[in-house]
């Protein structure tokens, strides 16, 4: 923000100080007037520019405010915790953590990642090994005082499926008591809990990464030939209900708030199309049809998770009047059209930035909603799927980064693009706008606005679309930047808030420091710092933030002075 030094920012920040302490609300035109008029807003006055600078400057005394303080001396408010949907969650917020079963627990033997990044002969050595990541089953009711302590509202975590069912139909009674127990001290605590039922990962038998080529042998119990094969792929999705009806029937007197997916494009993007998460099936290297029938089966996989919850979730947890609250998380980004590791101007580049946002933003929202899909993903719904109508109450918003893409090259066929992400650079990535906001273990960079940018267009597109941002956090070695992401982050929802968006909460990424999947344990998301020899957990200034936050409800204007705004933010440690 600027300083009170020059003509135009001098009126401003006056302005804005007056507005702080109630007092005239005109006076930024009147300022301006004599001020470039040098004084014929002033009638039968006539003042000098010397004489106009010492009044301004005497103005801005008297009220004795400086520009950056007095703006935000009232800081930043926030309502009280809601529901994600229905007209009781209205004007209210929620504040939150995120975690995902595979990425922080412990002993997931039966778990695709476990197979796909263990040691060899018996694993695959696909990236570092999971192991038992940050002990997390173990942990978990520590890890509930840890969430206490921030004054958390609620909990996003994804109970793991390839744990309750390590074998086709064969269930675990004690996985299940493990995740009612810790509903019930959720419960205890006064922590809402939100499930996430697929969360990137799967039990090994539904779609075996061992094996390399087609499914000849057809669909068995220890391998369902996942979602790409013809046959396979209604009992994968009749496989995700089954399960999705058996968390809903039995934690729905503790669980109101589901998502069914996460990050839908992302995995799908991942698993089955460029071949870097499990089942490492590479479709998009000339199979770009089938990659499209595994994303809607996907999205069939949504509907009838949706219905399958509805159906087994009987309970109104909340005393809301609603038992279940069912949506998606979807990754969004700032994207900007790129050409030779430079931001573009070029017509072509400009509509493949416009062609993603439409895939990764607006695409799967829009088909829910009208029970519609887009097979050649050319911005026009072409098929009627009336079983996915209406299947979201509340969309989950997940902001990270603002990144390049491009039209050339066209690494994605179909959609003749590439994107800067996942390692793909192909001249798609671009400088960062601040170099101090770049996130070196991530590789992309952090920028405030976006999170605004994609709420407001949300907002605009569906009004009637309750928004949660169920997950936004920075990866970093230093607390202060950490904490400085979080009052940021939260100044721009605050924004979207003021400007009529209905954002429901914020969920940051992560409790603790995790398995972040094909990056391994290099980026460091959490709240509390993790000893991966022991599992001790060390809070960072993040969590002192956050906490301070939550508690009182209020990013306070010292906070927002001292790390809130658009500037360059506190060093990355080397």
């Amino acid at each position: 923000m600027a300083r009170c030094n020059e003509e135009p920012a001098l009126i401003t920040c006056l302005s804005a100080a007056s507005a702080s302490r109630e007092m005239n609300s005109d006076i930024e035109p009147y300022l301006r007037s004599i001020w470039f008029n040098e004084g014929r807003g002033l009638p039968g006055t006539i003042l000098n520019k010397s004489t106009l600078v010492f009044l301004s400057v005497f103005l801005f005394l008297f009220m004795s405010l400086g520009c950056d303080r007095g703006m935000h001396d009232s800081g930043l408010a926030f309502p009280g915790a809601g529901p994600a949907a229905g007209t009781a969650g209205q004007g209210t917020f929620t504040f939150g953590v995120s975690t995902a079963s595979t990425q922080i627990e412990d002993k997931n033997y039966d778990s695709d990642w476990y197979l796909w990044t263990g040691p060899k002969p018996g694993g695959m050595e696909k990236s570092e090994f999971v192991g038992d990541a940050v002990c997390g089953y173990t942990m978990a009711g520590s890890d509930l005082d840890l969430i206490d302590s921030l004054n958390m509202d609620a909990y996003r975590f994804s109970p793991s499926w390839s744990r309750i069912e390590p074998k086709r139909d064969k269930i675990s009674g004690d996985a299940l008591k493990h995740y009612a127990s810790l509903l019930e001290a959720m419960k205890a605590r006064g922590i809402k809990p939100m499930i996430t039922v697929h969360h990137f990962s799967s039990p090994v038998w539904i779609d075996d990464p061992r094996r390399t080529g087609p499914c000849e042998q057809g669909p068995t119990d220890q391998d369902l030939c996942g979602l790409e094969d013809p046959v396979g792929r209604q009992e994968v999705i009749d496989e995700m209900a089954e399960y999705a009806g058996l968390l809903a029937k039995q934690y729905g007197k503790y669980v109101d708030e589901w998502c069914t997916l996460n990050e839908p494009f992302n995995y799908l993007l991942a698993a089955y199309g460029a071949g870097i998460f499990p089942p490492g099936r590479t479709l998009l290297l000339g199979h770009f049809d089938e990659f499209v029938q595994v994303a809607k089966a996907y999205l069939d996989a949504h509907a009838a998770m949706y219905k399958a919850i509805k159906e087994n979730d009987i309970w109104d947890a909340d005393g809301d009047g609603q038992a279940a609250i069912v949506g998606l998380t979807l990754s969004v980004a700032q994207w900007v059209p790129a050409r030779n590791n430079q931001v573009s101007n070029d017509p072509a580049d400009i509509a493949a930035r416009d062609r993603i946002i439409y895939v990764r933003h607006h695409l799967i929202p829009q088909s829910l909603l009208d029970g519609t899909f887009d097979s050649d993903l050319d911005g026009k719904p072409d098929m009627d799927v009336p079983e996915w109508k209406g299947t979201l109450d509340f969309l989950g918003v997940q902001y990270y980064a603002r990144m390049g893409v491009t039209s050339s090259p066209a690494l994605i066929s179909g959609l003749d693009l590439t994107p800067c992400a996942g390692g793909i650079d192909l001249g798609a990535c671009v400088p960062p706008l601040d170099p101090t906001k770049w996130v070196p273990s991530m590789g992309y960079e952090y920028y405030e606005q976006g999170i605004y940018n994609v709420l407001s267009d949300f907002s605009s597109r569906w009004p009637d679309l309750p928004l949660v941002v169920t997950e936004a956090g920075l990866a970093t070695l230093s607390g202060q930047r950490r904490a400085q992401h979080l009052v940021r982050t939260l100044q721009q929802i605050h924004r979207a808030l003021e400007q009529g968006a209905d954002v429901r909460g914020f969920y940051y990424w992560s409790l603790m420091d995790n398995f972040e999947w094909q990056e391994g344990y290099g980026p460091k998301f959490g709240l509390y710092s993790v000893d991966l020899d022991t599992c001790d957990r060390t809070a960072t200034m993040g969590a002192d933030v956050l906490s301070r936050i939550a508690g009182s409800r209020k990013v306070t204007g010292d906070m927002l002075d001292t790390m809130g705004g658009t500037g360059p933010m506190a060093l990355e440690p080397e």
